[in-house]
Formats: structure tokens, C-alpha cells, sequence
């Protein structure tokens, strides 16, 4: 199962303490890890194996979303924040359409993503 993960730059330790509180179930070897450029460099730099597109404000966002439209990116953990504008929202406002479009689960915040990723243990 592939699973983007993404972070806006205040979220990003946010988003590397929540990866490593779950490695038992993010290293499971039927689980895919994909990401926008800069987070999947930090997620590396923690130990996980990602594969990354480009950064957010350069189209990662919307990389991913062209991932979830084809059916490959099957959820999508997107720890936002909502307290700064952001340049490219209106590339982050396409992903989360997609998403719904599509029937992805998406989580922007660590208490919806928890709650996913226990769906996958079921």
C-alpha cells in the first residue's frame, strides 16, 4: 500500500515524531512511503526508506494527487498548518478534492492520521 506523507514546514517535526511513533506499521515491508521533497528528505534523514517528488510549492503536492487520480497513492497523511497561508494552497486544496474524489482517506492532523493507521492493523 503506498502512502504519502506531507508536511508544511512548521508540521514537519510534528510529522517525523508521529513516523517514527509508528514504525512498526510504516516499515512493513507491503507498505510504501511516498513524499513531497523536503519531508521525504526529513523522513529519510529518520530512518525511513521514501520515495520523493518534488517539493510542495514546486508541484509535489500535485504529483501526489496525479498518484491518488490513478489509484497507486491509497492514503494520504498530510500533517498541514493551519496558522500560515501558504503559496501553493491552491495545489493543496486540488489534493485534498482528489482525495475526496477518489475515496482516499486523508488526514491532516496526527489524531486522524493515528486513527488510519490503526485501521491498518485490522
Amino acid at each position: 500500500m503506498e502512502i504519502a506523507i506531507i508536511a508544511h514546514d512548521r508540521k514537519k517535526a510534528e510529522l517525523v515524531q508521529f513516523l517514527n511513533k509508528n514504525k512498526d506499521i510504516l516499515n512493513r515491508e507491503n507498505i510504501k512511503l511516498i513524499a513531497t521533497g523536503t519531508t521525504g528528505g526529513q523522513a529519510e534523514k529518520a530512518g525511513f526508506k521514501v520515495k520523493k517528488m518534488l517539493s510542495g510549492p514546486m508541484g509535489g503536492d500535485a504529483q501526489i494527487a496525479a498518484r491518488v487520480a490513478e489509484g497507486k497513492t491509497k492514503m494520504v497523511l498530510f500533517f498541514k498548518d493551519p496558522n500560515s497561508s501558504h503559496a501553493h494552497e491552491v495545489d493543496i486544496n486540488m489534493l485534498i478534492r482528489v482525495c475526496d474524489v477518489h475515496n482516499v482517506p486523508l488526514a491532516t492532523n496526527e489524531a486522524t492520521a493515528q486513527l488510519l493507521l490503526l485501521g491498518l492493523n485490522n
